[in-house]
């Protein structure tokens, strides 16, 4: 590949870093993050050696889901900021040479959603089509559930008008039909709002829920046809609209289902999926101190489209899910880095950050990120792990509510299990990606 074509294809050599504005650095001395703050410390990130933010969803929220659960669109949390400070935030990134994308979360929306409530209203309501909708009582769905701990089915009744609603995670996060064309038209009026005011794409939350017709009436399903056509007509509104912008995928599945999802030899789908496979056998070498696993689950990678690529993680907001290694490998990987029942997470993750599942030592949070940073793909870090963030098991949920710190880069101290965590390791993680980028190339292929 030439070098004049990693401008074209930039996500192939990206730095991504992902970060939740309202726990980056508070400006304004609120309690609260903001993207003036985030704003101030763009030179930190440019210094680390980011060349693309991914920013959590920033949107008006009920916050029933770390912010996953959208009430608005198209504006700007007021907690967090204005339009304003946005389009200055971006501007500012792209000075320092970052691109900027953010998160679409289009599968549902908050149940404090205007269209939900217009919905809700009443069975004759135009927005009624809107969500999925059911009369008849709904089966057991208790092994489809998302989240064990709170809810036992995917559908909650609605005593308004005495119909069931389709929710795959929270009874908060009532499932959009995306099988209606008024939806469509909606998602790609988002996309587009968005790309006007200058991000470079979207990571896009939970893509197999977010196409699939499960529940939908057949009078929409009929008209939708293949899911993956949709998302194939998505990827071509973005193209047209922006066409260096990308879609991040969020697809927990099986490699040969992952190549479905990029859209196959063509791979005119998702730009970009997470690697959920080779992210899980990591830790299950870590824990085994041998590197089988990961080798093995490498040469199982799938050839990609030139212009696709997985992205490499070690950690991110939600739980470090183990779903795709058998009881035994898990239970391996629980001994080594949660054996408390408290840092874990529905039988099947764990909720920890790497720093304190590493008792704090510099020289092994170097070296898994040296490992990240060496694998072919995209890598993308989680805020505050290269000052060794920590989290508060007290706080239930995932990692993303149980951060123990704010990020503040002015203070690169913390400390984890007693012992600090050495500013030498900011250095390392800054030197890490002129390396990487060094040994592999300007672009990195599948």
């Amino acid at each position: 590949m030439l070098k004049t074509e990693t401008s074209d294809l930039w996500w192939k050599s990206a730095v991504v870093y992902c970060l939740d504005i309202q726990k980056f650095f508070d400006a304004d001395g609120d309690g609260t993050g903001d993207i003036t703050g985030l704003a101030q410390r763009i030179d930190y990130l440019a210094e680390l050696g980011v060349t693309c933010l991914w920013l959590m969803p920033f949107y008006p929220t009920d916050n029933r889901d770390d912010g996953y659960d959208i009430t608005d669109y198209y504006g700007v949390d007021p907690r967090l900021g204005t339009h304003g400070d946005f389009v200055e935030l971006v501007r500012t990134a792209k000075d320092r040479g970052m691109r900027v994308i953010g998160d679409l979360v289009v599968n549902h929306t908050s149940h404090k959603h205007p269209w939900l409530k217009a919905s809700r209203s009443s069975k004759d309501n135009p927005y009624r089509d809107w969500y999925v909708w059911r009369d008849t009582e709904p089966p057991d769905t208790s092994d489809k559930v998302v989240f064990p701990d709170a809810e036992d089915s995917i559908w909650t009744l609605d005593d308004k008008t005495g119909e069931w609603y389709l929710h795959n995670f929270y009874a908060e996060q009532p499932d959009l039909n995306i099988a209606n064309p008024a939806v469509q038209a909606e998602v790609a009026k988002i996309i587009g709002f968005w790309l006007q005011l200058g991000v470079d794409g979207f990571r896009v939350d939970a893509v197999p829920f977010f196409i699939e017709t499960v529940g939908i009436d057949e009078k929409w399903t009929a008209e939708y046809g293949d899911p993956h056509e949709y998302l194939r007509e998505l990827r071509a509104f973005m193209g047209r609209r922006r066409g260096d912008a990308i879609f991040l995928g969020e697809v927990n599945v099986t490699y040969d289902e992952q190549v479905k999802f990029f859209g196959g030899d063509e791979g005119d789908e998702l730009t970009m999926m997470f690697d959920f496979e080779l992210m899980q056998r990591m830790y299950l070498a870590l824990a085994r101190g041998s590197a089988a696993p990961m080798e093995k689950m490498l040469k199982k990678r799938p050839k990609l489209a030139r212009h696709n690529q997985f992205a490499n993680f070690v950690r991110n907001h939600d739980e470090l899910t183990l779903d795709k290694l058998t009881e035994s490998e898990r239970a391996e990987v629980f001994e080594a880095f949660g054996p408390d029942p408290d840092m874990q997470l529905f039988d099947r993750g764990l909720r920890r950050r790497l720093p304190p599942m590493l008792d704090g030592d510099p020289r092994r949070i170097k070296m898994v990120y040296s490992l990240m940073f060496s694998l072919p793909g995209t890598p993308v870090l989680f805020y505050g792990e290269e000052i060794g963030m920590g989290e508060n098991l007290d706080v239930p949920g995932t990692p993303g509510r149980a951060d123990a710190h704010a990020v503040d880069p002015r203070s690169q101290r913390r400390v984890l299990g007693g012992r600090p965590l050495a500013p030498a390791l900011l250095a390392a993680v800054r030197g890490l990606r002129s390396r990487a980028r060094e040994r592999r190339g300007p672009a990195v292929g599948p």
